[in-house]
């Protein structure tokens, strides 16, 4: 299928581009294809404009930073302070935000929140001292320029030397790209949810739960899905249907390449940089060693598949023999893939995998722990027409890989295998907590925290310093990579230990997931679902620490 595969050579058109290869940048890896060029140091020079591109043979227009996807690799040093001159080519408005990064706000890069945004025209300097080593990215904060290819990864490397010891070091950023223009996305989204959902219940699913669960049954389960007006097969509101799955900027047809020689100690940096795609990462033949997330070192973890939530980063080790290997990369809802090739030798390429078979969602998604007397309802005499579920009994487990991935064979990576290298930050336990509900209405495409968009909302806000516990419940049936700006999110165990350090936690539908955060930066602070349209929806909410 053409939107699954794309074009070998789909990308940004060469020649066309003057700020493609500028004189102070490095080179990109050689032993790579399709790698964004690298810039290091502590002065860098950012441009973003629209830059042509092709990635599945409809020429489009894309939003580039110095004209190429991904956005350069800055290459950091702890301790370092960073002088970054962003100008703004565009006839709109745009930012940067440093995510994951710890900086005072003025420097975060959210338009209306903690500066005013990059008019056309205009050159704004962020500066600060870079405090944590790890893998991060940066990403526009502005409209929906995120989604038309404003992106890019950082690495920040140790001040002393790293205790993670690699022979060879790849970024590995994951995207995914829609030749549709984005706000047209979202009005469809709008007009009907699930308007790129071609995986509805079939007759034939109902047979086959009629055989194996007996006809009352089935009929039960349908009709329950009905009265609930939920799709149990709407795992991702875009599909393949629009977009192309790509990996360093590459499609599946332009094969990423990274070699290695044999025996050779491989780190591998994946980023997932979608705008709205969780990503199943696998390579098979090869186990992973996860060794860091969200820039945080943990104690290592070896597993075949990765769920990567939007906007997580995920560090993996893997040392691979005198063959090639296929990175793998399902699209959660089974529609498409991104993939690239590790091989010891240039030309050489392994089988890529047929697509997993799309799994529905379970009953545990849409009603909780079914331990106890559990149940879904809907919720407007609660929190209004913004939301249309509430859950009375969520799960609190983190060893739930997900839909689509329990019981698959293979050995998947959960939230419950990471443990934060070193323990909390911050040793004292919480003085007082803050539950939220994450909520929606898929009729509507609403997307909200306690049924209030953020359009209608207030601040919420955090005293200086202090350590808080935050509780959230998923009253929906998708998962939410929830981001908050300028401070870690410690998750706990259920049964309250720390857990690992995140900047990014994804929460999954009818889950209750509880972290404590220590207020120690000043400021103005975006908090959000990091899935686009969900955060333009209203699923977005501002931090006061003060």
């Amino acid at each position: 299928m053409r939107f699954i595969q794309g074009l070998a050579a789909g990308g940004v058109l060469l020649g066309l581009s003057p700020w493609l290869k500028p004189t102070w940048a490095r080179a990109a890896d050689t032993t790579a294809t399709g790698s964004a060029p690298v810039l290091a140091g502590t002065e860098f020079d950012l441009t973003i404009a629209e830059t042509p591109v092709n990635f599945t043979g409809s020429p489009r227009l894309a939003t580039t930073i110095n004209g190429s996807i991904p956005a350069p690799t800055l290459r950091w040093r702890e301790g370092d302070t960073v002088t970054l001159r962003v100008t703004n080519r565009l006839a709109e408005e745009t930012s940067i935000h440093w995510h994951g990064i710890l900086l005072p706000y003025q420097m975060d890069g959210v338009p209306g929140i903690s500066f005013n945004g990059i008019a056309p025209g205009e050159t704004f300097v962020y500066r600060f001292k870079v405090q944590q080593t790890g893998t991060y990215w940066y990403h526009s904060h502005s409209g929906m320029q995120e989604q038309t290819g404003m992106y890019g990864a950082i690495v920040i490397e140790p001040r002393g030397a790293d205790p993670i010891r690699a022979d060879r070091d790849y970024v590995v950023q994951l995207s995914d790209w829609t030749d549709e223009d984005p706000m047209r996305v979202f009005h469809k989204l709008k007009m009907q949810s699930d308007y790129y959902n071609f995986n509805q219940p079939t007759a034939v699913e109902f047979f086959r739960d009629a055989s194996n669960e007996g006809l009352s049954a089935a009929i039960n389960k349908r009709k329950m899905w009905n009265q609930m007006r939920m799709n149990p097969t709407d795992l991702a509101d875009i599909s393949a249907y629009t977009y192309t799955y790509l990996m360093n900027g590459v499609t599946p047809a332009g094969n990423w390449t990274g070699l290695f020689r044999p025996g050779e100690k491989v780190r591998l940096r994946f980023i997932n940089s979608g705008a709205m795609t969780f990503f199943d990462v696998r390579i098979p033949g090869l186990k992973m060693t996860v060794i860091q997330t969200d820039g945080q070192n943990i104690e290592p973890v070896t597993v075949d598949e990765i769920r990567i939530g939007v906007a997580e980063t995920y560090d993996v080790l893997v040392t691979p023999k005198d063959e090639a290997y296929t990175i793998f990369v399902q699209s959660m809802d089974r529609t498409g893939y991104a993939r690239g090739t590790l091989t010891p030798r240039a030309g050489m390429a392994a089988a890529v995998p047929a697509p997993d078979k799309p799994v529905s969602l379970e009953m545990e998604d849409m009603m909780g722990d079914m331990t106890g007397v559990a149940r879904a309802h809907h919720a407007r005499t609660e929190y209004g027409p913004s939301t249309d579920m509430r859950v009375d009994t969520p799960r609190t487990n983190l060893d739930d890989p997900g839909v689509g991935l329990r019981d698959n064979g293979r050995r998947v990576l959960t939230y419950a295998d990471l443990h934060t290298i070193g323990g909390p930050l911050d040793k004292r336990g919480p003085g007082r907590e803050i539950e939220l509900h994450l909520t929606g209405n898929m009729e509507r495409y609403t997307w909200s925290i306690d049924g209030v968009e953020f359009g209608r909302s207030t601040p919420v806000h955090f005293r200086h310093n202090e350590r808080l516990r935050v509780i959230f419940v998923n009253d929906t049936m998708m998962t939410h990579p929830m981001h908050m700006h300028g401070l870690w999110q410690e998750l706990e165990s259920p049964e309250g230990r720390f857990q690992v350090r995140k900047h990014t936690i994804s929460v999954q539908p009818a889950q209750r997931v509880t972290f404590l955060v220590t207020a120690d930066a000043l400021g103005r602070w975006a908090w959000h679902c990091h899935l686009m349209f969900h955060m333009d929806a209203g699923m977005f909410r501002e931090v006061v620490v003060a």
